[in-house]
């Protein structure tokens, strides 16, 4: 476990990612509060762990982020570390999806970063030591059909991370910007639900989900080597590679999958 602190604060701590997270950090003797807006699901998350302090919370208003921030602060002392999963992923068309529908998603999965990033920054720099991880995604390189909405989002934090990352590199803090593919999370389930087959149907058909804990293993691997964007797994290293040399082959072969997908599926 690359995490030494004392107090993690983990965002979608309500189900997927950032309960597992929240679950095996507790496990190893951290304080963590959790941030949601499911209050029944932080419940099941801080259940039997009495280390664990969920906080009911909308990542997309500063003024609420800013206020849990200073409370857990005022509660628990220090932030070691900001480990930032909330996001949603409706998924469909961006000529078919309501525009408001793919705004709410740049606000919670964009916004959200920097709401929450520029709350803890200020107090890790003063200690020059902190971790910050920040999930970006695959999909924020590489288009995705029935996803452009939530690559649009993901690709302004890949960026805005990466940014981050530069500017803070001999500031005494680790921050990385964490970009798998597919996870086996509700996240992929719930956005399965606004578009069934396609690419994800044939990805878990196939076996190229990968798991939560697989990743979190990956982002402690690499916190501890000191790398500044990781991509667990080889197919998220082969897939960006691939997309970085020849992004229209790259279209074109998530079109084949999606359409392989889709056939699968009847």
């Amino acid at each position: 476990m690359a995490f030494h602190g004392h107090l993690a604060v983990i965002t979608g701590g309500a189900s997927g990612m950032g309960r597992l997270a929240a679950r095996r950090l507790a496990a190893q003797g951290a304080t963590v509060a959790i941030i949601d807006m499911n209050e029944k699901g932080l419940g099941e998350t801080a259940h039997g762990l009495r280390n664990i302090h969920p906080y009911i919370c909308d990542v997309s208003n500063h003024v609420d982020v800013e206020r849990t921030i200073a409370d857990i602060q005022h509660r628990h002392g220090h932030i070691d570390r900001l480990m930032h999963c909330a996001a949603i992923m409706p998924m469909g068309l961006l000529n078919e999806l309501p525009s408001t529908q793919i705004v709410r998603q740049m606000h919670i999965n964009y916004d959200g970063t920097v709401f929450l990033t520029k709350a803890v920054l200020p107090e890790m720099l003063k200690r020059k030591t902190g971790d910050i991880v920040i999930f970006g995604s695959l999909t924020g390189y590489l288009p995705s059909p029935w996803m452009g909405a939530y690559s649009a989002t993901k690709a302004a934090t890949n960026m805005y991370a990466r940014q981050l990352i530069r500017e803070n590199r001999h500031n005494g803090l680790r921050l990385a910007l964490v970009c798998p593919p597919a996870v086996n999370t509700p996240l992929l389930d719930a956005g399965k639900t606004h578009h069934e087959g396609g690419f994800l149907a044939l990805c878990k058909k196939a076996g190229l989900v990968i798991e939560p804990d697989f990743v979190l293993d990956a982002v402690e691997h690499g916190l501890e080597k000191g790398r500044e964007v990781i991509y667990p797994g080889k197919l998220a290293q082969a897939a960006q590679l691939i997309n970085r040399a020849a992004p229209n082959f790259s279209w074109q072969v998530m079109q084949l999958l999606d359409k392989a997908g889709d056939s699968s599926k009847s």
